[in-house]
């Protein structure tokens, strides 16, 4: 049962994390994420390449696009992992806001100093156009997540 509880809060916290950014890139008229260059990063994680200079400039990946959402949702099933793990046997039929709200936030370092940096964008993405509005869009998103992986841990431990 936990196997699963894992699976349906990283799933489900992930899907509206996703929703949150749709709804903000149509709400500033921007563009949605573009997952093909994370699963480059990705691709070429597994072949031992870790930092580049610019993502957009390494060689193309084959099935990147599809790479990319997937490590994006393994990640929120790993964020998730954490979460139950830390909360402990009792959490998943009585999940607290607590727990994975913390781990919602501070998720977003991972962005920050590890994708971010190896992507080439910079530390917290300092090398972006507009470092501080990106961090901040960043933190908002990852709030989200936290709340998304609340609600769907309250859902999961309805039919518990």
């Amino acid at each position: 049962m936990t196997f699963l509880g894992i699976l349906f809060i990283g799933l489900l916290g992930t899907a509206i994390f996703d929703l949150w950014v749709r709804l903000i890139a149509k709400l500033q008229s921007a563009p949605m994420p573009a997952w093909a260059l994370p699963g480059r990063w990705f691709g070429h994680l597994a072949r031992g390449k870790f930092r580049h200079d610019r993502i957009a400039d390494a060689t193309p990946i084959p099935n990147e696009t599809a790479i990319g959402w997937i490590g994006h949702y393994a990640i929120g099933i790993l964020f998730a992992a954490i979460v139950v793990i830390w909360g402990g046997p009792g959490w998943l039929s009585a999940p607290t806001f607590a727990k994975p709200f913390v781990v919602g936030v501070v998720t977003v370092l991972a962005g920050w100093l590890i994708m971010s940096p190896g992507m080439g964008n910079g530390i917290a993405g300092s090398r972006t156009p507009n470092p501080p509005r990106l961090r901040a869009l960043q933190v908002l998103a990852h709030v989200v997540f936290g709340l998304g992986m609340w609600c769907a841990a309250l859902i999961f431990s309805a039919f518990v």
